[in-house]
């Protein structure tokens, strides 16, 4: 996956480690599932509490397992799916406000390099 916003393998404390040093409520990225393989994790902050909400991809259109009641909705690009969930109203527990953003650059001939060791908080310039 080559978005800004996926970070990859990192573990659920990670994450709410990460998501609470910046503190703001609609912080989100995207990481590896550590239960199912193959599916994503959507993890936000929203008073101090991460939620996260599974993502998979099947036969090429992607879903965000979200609040109970909810009728799944399905998209063409994971891209399309963080943009509607930019919105209030769409599901999720507050919408994706703050992107964080991981410091890798993804390099074909040399895969993936990190540029420092801690990530930090940049605001996304648009999907």
């Amino acid at each position: 996956m080559k978005l800004p916003v996926y970070h990859g393998r990192i573990s659920r404390e990670e994450t709410e480690d990460l998501l609470a040093s910046i503190g703001k409520d609609g912080s989100y990225l995207i990481r590896d599932s550590e239960t199912v393989p193959g599916a994503y994790c959507l993890c936000v902050l929203n008073q101090t509490f991460v939620h996260t909400y599974r993502v998979s991809e099947t036969s090429g259109k992607w879903l965000v397992q979200t609040l109970k009641g909810v009728v799944p909705r399905y998209f063409s690009s994971i891209e399309k799916l963080l943009v509607t969930y930019e919105k209030p109203g769409q599901g999720l527990v507050v919408p994706l406000l703050h992107p964080v953003k991981t410091n890798k650059i993804q390099n074909q001939n040399e895969g993936e390099i990190y540029l420092q060791e801690e990530r930090e908080y940049m605001e996304m310039l648009g999907i």
